[in-house]
């Protein structure tokens, strides 16, 4: 006998106890924005969500805004940053909400308000090697000092203070430890320690301040972006497509799918929701905690 065909329009994921409803694309777009390839989420104190779009500046020379802001439940608020960003790649937010975005190509990092002005830039734009070659993503710790993955051209980590002036960098093209094939995302822990997701080379790598290296996660593939929660639990996105979730010390505590096919930036809000930029296609999906 003929089973009646069963349909639900929603779909479920566990993270180790955790789990979350999933609602992919998220966010409402006006028709006169346009969004490109979202390369990456924020999420600022209020829960709105900044959306990272990446652009090809020159066989798209009509200049678009590459930041757009959500407001919690998705509705459009602003966009921003046509006139300084020209490829934005990678995200990080401050507790007093500094946008920090890494542009990519135009090999420079621009910290904004949550309004979008221009607040101060690292990095010399347009000019590769001063000292950024095509920046992939940027992070604060708690002291204030800025970190920049920075891993396109180079295979460098650069430490700067709250200022701005250098403090050092490590990394050289290889697979040992210090080594990287691509350092894609950049993440400080509460305790300082420094984690790179050394993408080519499947691996999160664990440092010092200082770039002492400490320890390396695996089983992971082509890890994509690092995020952590204030309870201390630490996400990783990765091309298999999954998400997979770390304790402190660096012990796997859940994995699911939560994307259709590549997850790339990740954030989270302060209700235990999780935001994920895809690439293919081109969205945002949400992961709405659901408690027991």
């Amino acid at each position: 006998m003929a089973q009646s065909a069963h349909h639900t329009d929603r779909l479920f994921v566990g993270l180790g106890e955790r789990r979350y409803r999933i609602e992919r694309p998220w966010g409402k777009v006006p028709a006169a924005e346009t969004l490109g390839q979202i390369s990456h989420v924020g999420v600022d104190s209020r829960d709105n969500v900044y959306a990272v779009q990446r652009r090809d500046a020159v066989a798209e020379p009509e200049p678009r805004n590459p930041i757009t802001v959500f407001s919690p439940d998705g509705e459009f608020l602003r966009a921003f940053g046509q006139e300084w960003v020209a490829d934005a790649h990678g995200i990080f937010i401050t507790p007093d909400d500094v946008i920090l975005v890494a542009d990519r190509d135009a090999h420079q990092v621009c910290a904004f308000d949550n309004q979008g002005d221009l607040l101060f830039t690292l990095g010399k734009r347009h000019a590769p090697l001063e000292p950024f070659n095509h920046p992939s993503d940027v992070a604060v710790a708690p002291n204030g000092d800025i970190y920049v993955s920075d891993g396109y051209g180079n295979s460098r980590v650069h430490r700067f203070t709250a200022d701005g002036r250098p403090l050092g960098a490590w990394g050289r093209p290889g697979r040992g430890p210090g080594e990287f094939a691509l350092p894609h995302a950049v993440w400080v822990l509460d305790d300082e320690r420094v984690l790179v997701a050394d993408r080519e080379n499947c691996r999160v790598q664990v440092f010092s301040p200082d770039g002492e290296f400490l320890q390396q996660w695996r089983d992971l593939y082509h890890p994509a972006d690092i995020y952590t929660d204030t309870g201390g639990e630490i996400y990783v996105t990765d091309e298999t497509p999954r998400l997979t979730a770390f304790n402190n010390h660096g012990e796997m505590t859940g994995r699911c799918r939560p994307s259709l096919n590549t997850p790339h930036g990740i954030y989270g809000d302060s209700k235990g929701n999780l935001f994920i930029a895809e690439i293919t296609p081109s969205r945002i999906a949400k992961l709405t905690r659901v408690d027991d």
